[in-house]
């Protein structure tokens, strides 16, 4: 959820855990209601909130920090039962390098920058099929981040838990 291009509202899932239609129901409730980082959203709201669902790909361990895309990817870190994640739309609107994002997202784990350059830290990343929509009906701001894997890539991964 976002209100006036600010963060609102973010809960989701890293692995599939029911059906869609069912985690898209149950996840934007969560968002608006649940989100600890922000008081519930009250109906005076409504009409200023923007939607936006990322139905995120399998993980895939980094193995090499190039393989790394801004815009394209997002990232999962997680070291000794911390564990951070950033969707791929997040580094584009912010204007980051690859550095700033592993870095960010070793920061959203409640670890330090740099993190992601220890041995004993996972990295994985995912691409988003990103759907957007403004209930004061501006427009559908559908779009797709979906790219196809490169056959040398390592398949789905869950991440350690």
């Amino acid at each position: 959820l976002k209100e006036r291009g600010g963060l609102r509202g973010c809960v989701g899932y890293i692995t599939p855990m029911k059906p869609l239609c069912m985690t898209v129901r149950d996840t934007a409730a969560l968002a608006a209601m649940r989100d600890e980082r922000f008081p519930p959203v009250t109906a005076a709201e409504l009409p200023l909130l923007d939607y936006e669902i990322s139905v995120l790909s399998p993980l895939r361990r980094v193995t090499d920090w190039r393989q790394i895309q801004v815009g394209r990817d997002g990232l999962l870190v997680w070291k000794s039962g911390s564990e951070g994640v950033l969707l791929p739309q997040v580094a584009s609107e912010e204007r980051w390098d690859r550095t700033t994002l592993l870095d960010q997202t070793c920061v959203k784990a409640g670890l330090p920058e740099r993190c992601w350059q220890d041995e004993s830290t996972d990295v994985f990343r995912f691409t988003a099929i990103v759907f957007g929509q403004s209930l004061a009906g501006s427009s559908d701001e559908s779009a797709d981040h979906r790219l196809n894997p490169t056959p040398d890539e390592q398949g789905p991964l869950q991440p350690p838990h």
